[in-house]
């Protein structure tokens, strides 16, 4: 059974998002703070952590960044009340893979929590299946029967981004931080450029498309 670790000050809150985790499957730990949360991580394996951004003795930041140090390919939701873009800026800088504004829709954070654990089993394979098609993340290439293609690294890491959350729809400020970094200078005729030219590698293919979200950005549309 998945294990959530949910690091929450406020009792009620934590004690409601536990309720809600085990009404779909899920066996919950519980922690009210960052220092009480590294101490389960260190006795129990946790397969995700939702956390609070501002909690007593180490607050969510600096939870996620001393996370990110022993466990890389941890899925962290921040789930937080604080909803300035610097402090989502902050989060992910920090390490976070998604972030929440309370209060959240239930529904949402369960599907949420269901993709980044998805995306963590993706992480650890390192490889993608879809249909015939397989994306292998060590080697770059996007194989399928005989065909084989290795595609530049950015190229790549863009279409595995996109096939890893089917149907979901990414801005391209989102992507544009999260292939080419936020302190990049890629602006959108460089992601356009990139989207193009996956679309015409892969224009044959019956097995995916990527679509244009207008006035959004991308999503990618599993097609078997």
């Amino acid at each position: 059974m998945i294990r959530i670790l949910v690091v929450e000050d406020d009792t009620n809150t934590r004690k409601l998002m536990c309720a809600v985790l085990k009404q779909n499957g899920f066996k919950t730990l519980q922690a009210n703070d960052g220092v009480a949360a590294l101490e389960i991580m260190d006795k129990q394996h946790v397969d995700l952590v939702i956390l609070d951004l501002m909690m007593p003795n180490m607050g969510g930041y600096e939870l996620t960044r001393q996370l990110r140090l022993s466990w890389k390919n941890l899925p962290i939701l921040m789930v937080t009340a604080r909803q300035a873009p610097k402090d989502k800026r902050q989060g992910f800088i920090a390490g976070t893979d998604d972030y929440m504004i309370k209060p959240v829709d239930e529904r949402e954070m369960v599907l949420r929590i269901k993709a980044l654990l998805r995306r963590s089993q993706i992480s650890s394979d390192h490889k993608l299946t879809i249909g015939e098609a397989v994306l292998d993340y060590d080697t770059l290439t996007v194989s399928r029967e005989h065909e084989v293609f290795t595609l530049p690294q950015k190229e790549f890491y863009l279409l595995f981004k996109l096939l890893s959350y089917p149907n979901m729809i990414f801005t391209r400020l989102q992507l544009m931080d999260e292939i080419w970094g936020m302190e990049s200078e890629t602006d959108d005729h460089t992601l356009n450029v990139h989207i193009n030219r996956l679309r015409d590698r892969f224009r044959d293919w019956t097995e995916f498309e990527i679509i244009t979200v207008r006035g959004i950005g991308y999503k990618a549309v599993k097609k078997v």
